[in-house]
């Protein structure tokens, strides 16, 4: 399935950004005015979700569906994939096994150990963390596959490496959860001592150039041979960099499936026991936390069409006399970090709209709990509030949300992973200095 969208405009096309989402991928062309000047869709079919070779015809269909003048005049392009999925490969990029996805906890059997030997507090201490991944790989492979090994590489170091061919490159957004220490930007002595340690990539900052693309794909696809390939980034951090926020307060709330915060900080925040971690954006930090509460629980009840037409009967100068606490299923990651915490739905009124008032309530009281929590931590307090996500089109949730944090909130600038891993590629390891 391929859409393909024409912008015109007068600036030059200077870059291009892929997204790998966990059903299909796109690629936005930007000027350099960021106006957005082409773009192109591919959706994985059942297999090509997990298969590498999936993921390269997909890239190589991105590319082509381009129009040929942007193609022409494409001067960078980045790569975003989804975090923590990886590919155990040998010296020449060869998977030597289907890769594992983002949301695999298989590499849980081996937690234990782990806390043992990472710090409290590690983005790598989850089960279905990179490094998780990479000791289940070195517990359980066979042997021949396992003598092959060579680079341990992250979804989008993988895809990028087609066009560059030079392996074993991440950067360090997708290198945080192997473990990477991003404030000293090395390997800590810990995970060097490891029996994976000579899987490592080399990490780079997101943004910085790695080479052009190879000859051969410039003369496929049209391609100038002068076009960089840049370190790039995870699917979630390429979503926040599309938004517009720049300064220290200034967040990022996606309302999708689940309620995801992100909040610009000049220090890192990190507290495991509140699921509480930073990446680092240049010279800021961007912290945060996901909730499992948000669109899921929403779903439970109502389709998408009633919510719209329930939210437009909320009476928002009543308040809202309902406690609720929506998750879809027992269990919360934050700002409550409790695997047994129970939802708390309950009483139901006769009135959907009454009910509804309450869900959205309770979310919104979520979102402003977590980012009072992150400036407990040592956070900056938010100032505004940019919304990404299927519930930003909700301008009853908007204004509830609005109360709650009593900051701005507003719709994101954009909305598309792909358009912020265009801006990294345009604006290179610069773009948070």
């Amino acid at each position: 399935m391929c859409s393909n969208r024409r912008f015109h405009g007068n600036g030059l096309v200077v870059s291009l950004g892929i997204d790998f989402g966990t059903s299909g991928a796109r690629a936005i062309a930007l000027s350099s005015t960021g106006q957005i000047l082409a773009q192109t869709q591919q959706a994985f079919d059942s297999k090509s979700a997990a298969d590498p070779q999936g993921w390269q015809q997909v890239l190589w269909q991105l590319l082509a569906d381009l129009p040929q003048d942007v193609r022409q005049q494409l001067q960078g392009i980045a790569i975003n994939g989804t975090s923590a999925t990886v590919l155990l490969c040998d010296r020449a990029g060869n998977p030597l096994t289907a890769p594992l996805l983002y949301n695999d906890a298989r590499g849980g059997v081996g937690l234990d150990e782990l806390e043992n030997i990472a710090p409290e507090g590690s983005p790598a201490l989850s089960a279905t963390s990179s490094l998780a991944k990479a000791l289940w790989w070195q517990r359980h492979l066979p042997a021949e596959p396992l003598s092959q090994a060579r680079y341990l590489l992250h979804q989008a170091d993988w895809l990028s490496a087609q066009l560059h061919s030079q392996w074993g490159i991440s950067d360090y957004h997708n290198a945080l959860k192997l473990g990477y220490d991003v404030a000293e930007r090395r390997y800590p002595d810990w995970l060097l001592a490891l029996p994976i340690a000579n899987w490592l990539p080399t990490v780079k900052v997101p943004g910085s150039k790695i080479a052009p693309i190879l000859p051969e794909i410039s003369r496929r696809l049209d391609l100038p041979a002068t076009c960089q390939v840049y370190a790039g980034t995870t699917d979630s951090i390429a979503a926040f960099l599309a938004s517009g926020a720049q300064r220290p307060g200034e967040a990022v709330t996606s309302l999708g499936s689940t309620l995801v915060l992100k909040l610009l900080s000049p220090c890192p925040v990190n507290d495991s026991a509140t699921g509480v971690y930073s990446h680092r954006l240049g010279d800021l930090w961007l912290a945060g936390g996901a909730s499992n509460s948000g669109g899921a629980v929403l779903k439970q009840f109502f389709p998408d069409s009633q919510l719209s037409h329930l939210s437009q009967q909320i009476d928002l100068s009543q308040p809202c006399p309902y406690d609720y606490y929506p998750l879809p299923q027992p269990g919360e990651r934050f700002p409550v970090n409790d695997p047994a915490y129970a939802p708390r739905l309950t009483p139901r009124p006769d009135s959907d709209v009454a009910f509804l008032y309450g869900l959205l309530d309770g979310i919104a009281r979520i979102e402003a709990t977590g980012y009072r929590l992150l400036q407990r931590l040592g956070a900056p307090a938010v100032q505004r509030v940019y919304t990404a996500g299927g519930g930003a089109q909700n301008w009853v949730w908007q204004e509830l949300r609005s109360r709650h944090l009593r900051v701005p909130v507003c719709p994101a600038g954009a909305t598309e992973a792909a358009y912020g891993t265009a801006r990294l590629a345009q604006s290179g390891d610069s773009l948070y200095l």
